[in-house]
């Protein structure tokens, strides 16, 4: 029985593909020698990959809703560069805090643009600068075509992210109380002119009364 099956198994290998039973079996063993060897060299890769994906697929979960918090300081700005995963990943243009939470793969750790997390970066985005000194919010002393790049970062954060706060503002009131010094100074030496004025003129009309007088008796 056996042999009767090799025997038509050996005529319809050579019906069917032209080769004798010995080429034909000698192709199909080189064929999956190939196959188990190119297996071998990117299976482990393709597992790796496979697993990068999981990972992936994890750390995307629904992010939490943003939360408004209202003002800020730069220091507590620092708190949320992604450091801590529990905690949203916010950004700040010319004072106004983004929530970049969606972006993590960009702003988060190890992202291209993680340095600016955390911070105001109106400067370093308007000069397309990675310098740390640029990493702020000042942005004096830029030119025409620097401020109209900040302002396209503006409209795409506005465009896409949601406003979550705002930056505290650090400027001295000093300035205020300095300047009103001079009008408060100029204010009591004119009162004093005034007070001195009177004065002056009653000693003069006093000095020339008494000609007026003597003349009179003459």
């Amino acid at each position: 029985m056996a042999l009767q099956v090799w025997e038509t198994l050996k005529e319809s290998i050579t019906a069917y593909t032209g080769l004798s039973p010995a080429t034909f079996f000698t192709v199909l063993a080189l064929a999956l020698a190939i196959y188990y060897m190119v297996s071998g060299m990117f299976g482990s890769s393709n597992q790796g990959h496979h697993q990068r994906s999981r990972d992936f697929e994890e750390q995307m979960q629904p992010l939490p809703p943003p939360v408004q918090l209202g003002e800020i300081t730069l220091e507590e700005l620092k708190q949320y560069d992604g450091s801590d995963s529990k905690k949203p990943l916010l950004m700040a243009i010319k004072g106004q805090i983004y929530d970049v939470s969606q972006s993590r793969m960009f702003y988060g750790p190890g992202g291209p643009y993680a340095l600016f997390a955390g911070k105001d970066a109106s400067r370093a985005l308007a000069m397309m600068s990675f310098e740390e000194k640029d990493l702020t919010g000042d942005i004096s002393g830029l030119g025409v075509f620097e401020l109209e790049a900040l302002q396209d970062w503006e409209y795409k954060f506005m465009s896409k992210y949601v406003t979550v706060g705002t930056v505290k503002s650090t400027i001295p009131v000093t300035d205020a109380s300095n300047t009103s010094e001079p009008a408060e100074t100029t204010d009591r030496d004119a009162a004093k002119s005034a007070e001195d004025g009177p004065s002056e003129n009653a000693a003069v009309e006093t000095v020339r009364t008494p000609n007026v007088d003597a003349d009179k008796k003459e």
